[in-house]
């Protein structure tokens, strides 16, 4: 019993939607978050609950603590075709290069931050934390600087970066195209080839 109830509860993280209803891909939430990816002081816990996938419904999962993003389970229609396989590999593809881009990009922000920080009390004289124990802080202006000297050294990273997401998107988007056409053009054969042999068609 209470298996079967841990099972339901992580089943319940996760969400099914309809295909094609979804963004490309998952770069809605890929900007790096301060306040999310400083709050590491718990320790967070981890589901590794991944549900089989569909054949009519897309998987969407708990952002990941890391990058800020939905894992997405696409699903496998059935009697897939080498176009429609090509499209659902690319797009999982580009969700994974996409999660550990920005997993491995939050924790770099994260430990130069707190580096930064650190420095820049010991500089003053003083330490981390208070004499109650509560952890001291920077002023925005000081922090802004912080903010600055990452963007500016992180530049040329996040420029390749665009350039690489708007490349598989558009490559995506073509191969979303052509699926669809190719859907279309069978769907029309199909009703001709039943008008022609009588047969009705659903």
């Amino acid at each position: 019993m209470a298996a079967r109830t841990a099972a339901a509860a992580r089943r319940s993280t996760w969400r099914s939607f309809c295909p094609f209803s979804l963004r490309l891909s998952a770069g809605s939430s890929r900007l790096c978050s301060s306040k999310q990816a400083t709050q590491k002081d718990k320790p967070v816990k981890r589901s590794t609950y991944r549900p089989e996938p569909s054949s009519t419904h897309d998987w969407v999962g708990p952002p990941n603590p890391l990058s800020n993003l939905r894992p997405i389970i696409y699903h496998i229609p059935d009697n897939e075709t080498e176009l429609e396989k090509r499209l659902r590999n690319l797009r999982q593809e580009t969700e994974d290069w996409n999660h550990n881009f920005w997993a491995k990009q939050n924790i770099t922000f994260s430990k130069e931050k707190e580096a930064f920080i650190i420095s820049q009390l010991k500089a003053k004289g003083l330490t981390l934390r208070d004499e109650d124990g509560r952890r001291r802080s920077l002023s925005s202006e000081e922090m802004a600087t912080f903010y600055k000297n990452f963007l500016d050294k992180n530049r040329v990273r996040h420029a390749n970066y665009n350039k690489e997401w708007y490349r598989r998107n558009f490559t995506i988007t073509l191969l979303m195209a052509r699926v669809t056409l190719n859907s279309m053009w069978r769907t029309v054969t199909e009703r001709q080839s039943s008008k022609k042999n009588g047969t009705p068609t659903s």
